[in-house]
């Protein structure tokens, strides 16, 4: 088995969980997910299966969609619905036209603080742990990238917004931003992935179909460069040879440095990841033949 599982995360399993279900299912011991999402969202998760496992990094850091619910006036301890209630301040004045010009600050490449309850490590501790042994401690920033923020749905003191987003992007962090912009507080009430790479939550399965069918590995969808951002390329059985050695190939065209490929040979089947570096194609990663 060598490809990736695109599942509808249902509500209260955590990514770990889906994982654990598909390997049981499959009967596969090398399945890991790309991305992970909280047990309070739902959506797109992707798994890669067997080999496809060495593919996770180029899903994972490709551009995600999320539809995000925000409740202003209420500030938790996660950011989120699931943590306890730590402040709450009248938010009715707040209009829609607020929300929007506030949010402006957030698009393009900002500088993001993670919450204390995420799994980032700090001094060798997830922050997470901190957390719930009651301390809280300075976070450095991360770069992150926003290229869209749209409210799709106005129901004060909630709404629905629509969030184009780099990888490693906090949703929680957003809302409870933009609520300190606001001056209310916020917190995130609800958050579905629609959309990780090219992979949509409009083709995702979800997990209960993928655990009851006869044949699961009739959802799993090979490599294909589109899938990851990368040009095709097909090698002859010289160049198959090369690679598999260690050995550069010419650099035929004209790519920038670090264009990555996907490379199959003239049977179709998935060779290496290749990576342009001057006038070669240097193997980064290759896979048995």
């Amino acid at each position: 088995m060598f490809g990736f599982l695109n599942i509808d995360k249902p509500l209260g399993l955590t990514s770990h969980d889906v994982v654990a279900k598909a390997r049981r299912k499959l009967g596969i011991k090398k399945i890991g997910h790309a991305g992970t999402l909280d047990p309070l969202a739902s959506g797109v998760l992707i798994l890669c299966v067997g080999a496809a496992t060495r593919l996770s990094e180029y899903v994972m850091d490709s551009t995600k969609q999320y539809r995000a619910r925000v409740r202003l006036g209420v500030v938790t301890t996660t950011y989120d619905a699931e943590g306890t209630v730590v402040s709450e301040r009248d938010a009715a004045h707040i209009t829609q036209a607020d929300v929007e010009a506030a949010l402006t600050p957030f698009l393009g490449a900002i500088e993001q603080i993670p919450p204390m309850y995420s799994a980032i490590k700090q001094g060798g501790v997830k922050l997470y742990d901190l957390a719930r042994a009651g301390e809280t401690v300075e976070r450095d920033p991360r770069s992150v990238r926003i290229d869209a923020l749209t409210i799709t749905d106005w129901q004060a003191p909630e709404f629905t917004l629509d969030v184009i987003c780099s990888a490693g992007t906090y949703i929680r962090s957003l809302a409870y931003d933009l609520g300190e912009a606001l001056g209310v507080g916020a917190h995130l009430a609800g958050l579905v992935r629609v959309g990780s790479g090219r992979f949509g939550l409009a083709q995702a399965v979800p997990l209960d179909s993928l655990l009851t069918a006869d044949d699961p590995q009739t959802y799993l969808i090979p490599p294909r460069p589109e899938l990851l951002g990368m040009i095709p390329l097909t090698l002859n059985a010289d160049m198959e040879n090369d690679v598999r050695h260690g050995r550069m190939l010419p650099l035929a065209g004209t790519y920038a440095t670090d264009t990555l490929a996907l490379a199959s040979n003239v049977r179709g089947e998935t060779v290496c990841v290749l990576r342009a570096a001057g006038d070669f194609w240097k193997p980064e990663k290759v896979f048995l033949g």
